[in-house]
């Protein structure tokens, strides 16, 4: 017992000690296994690639076509023994899926593994090895990459992206460009959301109204709030290469050939990355019925919260829907056809007599098991063709096969991706908090990914199995550009890739460690990525004699510009070198720019100068505050109004577990007890929206419909009891309410219980 627990234990200390030793390599994600050799390989044009007969050739020319923007010239590519050389192995000892092992010495480079994609990842692990300026073109006389010795395996199967196409339109260059970022990061499943209200993406041949009208749409609400953004960030600017002039009308879309689409899938699979490919239904099919009313249950095709879907009821909707996916099938090769089955607006299948015939001749009880009908009847014709069902979440309602796959992204139904698992379900994880990409990414964003467990709690390990993975998603009703989808995406995506494939969480440190030294690489791709956050910003800043502006930056290429006239700063504005003292009330903008001109968030930084806050008196006051209840849907939480519920006592700033309406709005009332005088600084973290008042004045606005964003505010205040204010709603789906403090420009942290009186 005593051998094994050193050995154990020394096993530990090397893992830490390779991962220490790795920190300062540019390599996301971190492998599984690596140890740090004495010297480095140097790759020339007179450098050998060996491949054993009949094997790999495809991935000796992807190493070619990495090494010839450095080299100038292509490799030669042998099948006998040669010295200083790069040698692919087949090995067939190495059975896990895509695990390659790397040796790299001063005479040789040595890739093994039992299968192709195991091959192409340790390819991938060199090209983060070498210059990151080859990505642009830059050429070598030699390419020098460190010795070491790497074994690698992923931890799950599914490592996926998901790119909603159909409410904006991106090009095929788009796609190939981001294919070859997760190809970068051994990402390996692309999910193309092609159809939806808004647009269908995909030529289906037998239906060409899809393409020909649905692909077309006129500009809707979600472009002008693209529009409207667009005056303060260029990246909300719609791509006018997907806008044409029909019958003298406007007119915003595009759609992808079957032609174009296979082309892509070989370019994707080329790379060990599968497209998986998403016809949503029953729901979200306006696009669709728009062209070919008979879908629907009474051929009327209209929009509340969500559209009309097609009718379960009508043998003519199955003949559509199996000649579609019959193509579908056709251009994507992939085990898995997404068949989406989320927010269906079932009510008017309740009105249809043919849906009341089939459900008393099926013996369906309800609207969510007529869902399921559909939704197993599809999958037999799928599996009929040797394919898989996948669908979101919602599937399982009804009741739903085992070998069905569910993707869960409902974060407000945490049972749900249990549910799955106990009826034999594989599950891919991608919650809306923190999967949802399209989500405004702030300074925890990178973090919570990083630290997202993709197997929910209650799962035994035997259960846990089901779970093969995760996904993001990014859903483009407001990301209108090119730019703006790289913007949400990245670096997000290198926090799920590591997460993914080598799943230590307690390596955060050493991630944004190495992510630093990603950046130079992604700028040579053309990332238009997200820039750090610059650390400490106040939004709602006070002080009583003087402040001072000061930012750490996070990068040091960075440059800092600012502007006191409420313009938008460009890198032509006035640069903030040291320390700025302000010593009046006024408003300042910044914002980081890299040396290629890339620039990150602006922030607008409010200074008030301001007298303390004095403290009230008041008597027999109880601890806690009292929290108000409302069960109702309400768009701010300035709307809240009304007879409350309920009514009861809160120790913390937290949504109790007896809150169960799916919409609501709650008021804290009180006072906060004040330890001594200073400038406190108030952290309100929201989804959806909440209003902080304290001593009277609005400290913190995060009010409206969003996802989890903090926002903050200072306030002087004397020591004592201030009087105390939040009002917080939630509008619908998972909901987070936090509340921080610092003071004097402290770390933030937990507000104690015992501030908080009624």
């Amino acid at each position: 017992m005593c051998k094994r627990f050193f050995l154990l234990s020394f096993i530990i200390v090397i893992a830490t000690i390779n991962l220490s030793r790795a920190q300062n390599l540019p390599l996301i994600p971190m492998p599984a296994h690596l140890v740090r050799g004495t010297g480095t390989f140097d790759i020339s044009p007179q450098t050998t690639i060996i491949i054993p007969h009949g094997y790999f050739s495809g991935e000796a020319d992807q190493l070619n076509q990495i090494l010839i923007k450095g080299l100038g010239r292509r490799l030669k590519v042998i099948n006998s023994r040669a010295s200083h050389s790069i040698q692919l192995v087949n090995d067939a000892s190495m059975t896990a899926p895509e695990a390659y092992g790397l040796e790299i010495t001063p005479s040789k480079v040595t890739i093994s593994a039992g299968s192709p994609a195991g091959i192409f990842h340790a390819i991938e692990t060199i090209r983060q090895l070498l210059p990151a300026e080859i990505e642009s073109g830059k050429t070598y006389k030699h390419l020098s990459i460190p010795a070491l010795k790497i074994n690698d395996a992923p931890a799950y199967a599914w490592r996926g992206m998901h790119l909603d196409v159909s409410r904006h339109f991106f090009g095929i260059s788009y796609l190939k460009k981001l294919i070859d970022v997760m190809a970068l990061y051994k990402m390996n499943k692309l999910h193309l959301h092609l159809t939806d209200d808004q647009g269908w993406r995909i030529e289906i041949k037998k239906y060409p109204k899809l393409t020909g009208e649905g692909a077309w749409r006129s500009f809707d609400i979600n472009d002008s709030v693209c529009m409207k953004r667009e005056k303060d960030n260029p990246d909300f600017k719609i791509d006018g290469s997907h806008i044409i002039h029909r019958d003298g009308k406007i007119l915003y879309g595009g759609f992808y050939t079957q032609q174009q689409m296979k082309a892509l899938v070989a370019y994707a699979a080329s790379r060990h990355i599968d497209i998986i490919p998403e016809i949503d239904m029953p729901g979200h099919m306006m696009a669709a019925i728009n062209a070919y009313p008979f879908l629907t249950c009474n051929e009327v095709n209209k929009k509340n919260d969500f559209s009309e879907p097609i009718c379960p009821c009508n043998e003519k909707t199955f003949e559509f829907a199996e000649n579609i996916f019959t193509e579908i099938m056709a251009i994507f090769p992939s085990e898995y056809i997404h068949i989406g089955g989320d927010e269906v607006e079932r009510s008017q299948w309740a009105k249809s007599p043919a849906c009341k015939a089939l459900m008393e001749r099926e013996g369906i009880k309800d609207l969510p098991a007529l869902q399921s009908y559909f939704i197993n009847r599809m999958e037999k014709f799928f599996n009929s063709k040797g394919r898989k069902l996948i669908g979101w979440d919602e599937i399982i309602e009804g009741g739903i096969s085992p070998t069905a796959k569910i993707m869960y992204w409902r974060t407000w139904v945490p049972d749900a991706p249990v549910k799955a698992v106990k009826n034999g379900n594989q599950v891919i994880m991608a919650p809306g908090e923190p999967l949802y990409f399209d989500n405004q990414p702030d300074q925890y964003s990178v973090y919570k990914v990083y630290h997202f467990n993709p197997v929910p709690k209650g799962l035994t390990a035997t259960e846990a199995g089901l779970i093969i993975g995760g996904q993001a998603c990014t859903w483009s009703e407001t990301i209108p550009s090119e730019k703006r989808a790289d913007y949400m995406i990245m670096p997000r995506m290198t926090a799920l890739a590591e997460n993914l494939w080598t799943n230590q969480p307690g390596e955060y440190d050493s991630y944004t460690q190495r992510l630093t030294l990603q950046y130079k690489r992604l700028d040579a791709l053309k990332v238009h990525y997200r820039l750090p956050d610059l650390p400490g910003m106040i939004t709602e800043n006070v002080f009583t004699d003087a402040d001072t502006l000061s930012v750490k930056k996070p990068l040091d290429a960075m440059r800092i510009f600012y502007t006191t006239d409420n313009t938008l700063p460009t890198n032509s504005s006035t640069e903030l070198k040291g320390a700025l003292v302000i010593s009046k009330s006024q408003t300042i903008k910044l914002a980081a720019f890299t040396p290629n001109g890339l620039r990150g968030d602006i922030y607008t930084l409010n200074y008030k100068k301001e007298k303390y806050a004095e403290a009230v008196t008041a008597s027999a006051t109880k601890p806690g505050l009292v929290c108000s209840y409302y069960k109702a849907f309400f768009k701010s939480s300035q709307l809240i109004t009304g007879k409350p519920d309920s009514t009861f006592t809160s120790n913390s700033i937290t949504v109790p577990e007896s809150v169960k309406a799916p919409s609501f709005g709650l008021q804290y009332r009180g006072y906060i007890d004040i330890p001594a005088d200073g400038i406190y600084s108030f952290y309100l973290t929201c989804d959806d929206g909440g209003i902080l008042k304290i001593a009277g004045g609005e400290t913190v606005n995060n009010d409206g419909l969003h996802s989890a964003i903090e926002k903050n505010g200072q306030v002087a205040l004397r020591k004592g009891l201030q009087p105390f204010a939040l009002d917080f709603i939630e509008g619908g789906g998972g909901f987070t309410l936090k509340l921080k403090y610092s003071i004097n420009g402290s770390a933030p942290q937990e507000i104690p219980s015992s501030w908080f009186k009624n």
